[in-house]
């Protein structure tokens, strides 16, 4: 299929071109995530098995960070990739990319066999899987948006953003019924394993429908003199950090109320791990259902008006209803504040796959949105070596509430920066005239 499409199909929303290109996105993102939590989760039980015996909270630490330090220079990479020789194209090679990476680890021996090498082999492999993760959202989400019409783009966003929950708690349930299934040896030796197989095949299912159904809506005419430094310091710079901020706030919340929560339902609580698990993934559900909503919600209400309202219910909202989980000794309310938590907190994320469309013109819009949105994870996920200091600092409790109430504060004040101008009707076509952000 050619990567240029006829003028009439470009007036066609449903056109079977944009409808593959939404499909590709959903599907996307969520086989994405999965990749990204996979170690998390599934790994995690057998990862002393893999980095030896002493090396289980250090190997899982540095795992994570491996695909963390990857994600960024995918963004970077891949996103002017996808700006100068088309979505399609990139977006592919970088599906294929991940799902090398992904059955790379499956098939990786145990720390009996070749020792300390399988520990460096999994981290080649998830810093060169979050290159390509990277890759492939940054071209798949903004060619998502493009072929969209703008009165559905929120709603469109919403639909592929809530894949990172329903990911979540697929690979919790999955990894719970392994581990129900099978002895610890059993697990550690192959049973891990099964997952990050189904991850592989499933990229390579999605890299097989790209190439067969998939199709750029326009060839954007690349420009070699529109760059990095044009996003971060030059024209351009206004919307990134402006992005970035309110990407900021989003990641913080996230790793409070998401990725440090079972930790803190264990502590403060006194679950076990399956029954935190349990937890997470119905609220994983919860989140999944209602952020499919709020992006067609800023569609109705507007993008700016959507993300300061947000914000400011999460800075107010959200310590108030953490506190009230993190002191409960019931297991049914917890489950209930833990949905409630993560859905007027991280259901922001809705409209995020439009918004951050929407802030940059085609020639720049890959490398803005894979940018904005794999940059500003550093600082709130690497809160496993800053949030103890500030934790014995101020308190456990103050430091997360605190914490909690600058994310939504972010996020307000970032959507207040934003264009006043209505992005909700900007015509996202790469051939059409545009121009990012007006800032008034």
């Amino acid at each position: 299929m050619s990567a240029a499409v006829t003028d009439r199909e470009h007036t066609d929303p449903l056109s079977p071109q944009g409808r593959a290109a939404l499909r590709g996105g959903v599907a996307g993102n969520f086989v994405d995530q999965v990749h990204i939590f996979l170690p998390l989760v599934a790994l995690a039980p057998a990862l002393p098995a893999i980095t030896g015996p002493h090396g289980g909270t250090a190997g899982a630490t540095i795992v994570v960070m491996a695909m963390l330090l990857g994600r960024p220079v995918g963004g970077v990479v891949f996103g002017r990739l996808s700006d100068r020789f088309g979505r399609t194209r990139t977006a592919t090679v970088a599906i294929g990319g991940t799902a090398t990476c992904t059955l790379g680890i499956a098939v990786t021996p145990t720390h009996e066999v070749i020792g300390a090498a399988a520990i460096w082999w999994i981290l080649a492999m998830r810093f060169l899987g979050g290159v390509f993760v990277a890759g492939e959202y940054s071209a798949a989400i903004p060619l998502a948006m493009e072929w969209s019409r703008p009165r559905l783009r929120g709603l469109y966003s919403g639909l592929i953003m809530s894949m990172a929950p329903w990911a979540q708690a697929t690979i919790a349930f999955t990894t719970w019924a392994l581990l129900s299934l099978l002895d610890p040896g059993a697990y550690e030796t192959w049973g891990w394993r099964v997952p990050f197989v189904a991850g592989g095949v499933a990229s390579l299912t999605l890299l097989h429908f790209y190439r067969r159904q998939v199709a750029d809506r326009a060839t954007a005419a690349a420009s070699s003199r529109i760059g990095l430094r044009d996003l971060l310091i030059g024209q351009h710079r206004r919307s990134f950090w402006q992005l970035f901020g309110l990407m900021t706030g989003l990641w913080m919340m996230t790793n409070l109320v998401v990725i440090a929560l079972p930790d803190e339902l264990r502590r403060s609580v006194g679950l076990d791990t399956t029954t935190a698990a349990w937890i997470m993934g119905a609220a994983a559900v919860a989140q999944a259902m209602v952020m499919a909503c709020t992006g067609h919600l800023s569609t109705l209400v507007g993008r700016r008006r959507f993300f300061v309202l947000w914000g400011l219910l999460a800075a107010v909202s959200g310590p108030l209803v953490w506190l009230e989980l993190v002191g409960t000794s019931q297991i049914g309310r917890a489950m209930a504040l833990a949905c409630l938590l993560q859905v007027i907190t991280v259901c922001g994320y809705g409209p995020v796959g439009a918004y951050l469309a929407e802030g940059f013109p085609a020639a720049i819009r890959s490398t803005g949105y894979g940018t904005a949105y794999s940059l500003s994870i550093i600082v709130p996920a690497l809160h496993p070596f800053w949030l103890p200091q500030l934790q014995h600092a101020i308190g456990h409790r103050t430091a997360v509430v605190a914490l909690l109430v600058l994310a939504g504060l972010l996020v307000a004040s970032c959507g207040h920066l934003g264009p006043r101008d209505d992005v909700r009707q900007l015509d996202l076509h790469p051939a059409a005239k545009e121009t990012s952000h007006a800032h008034s």
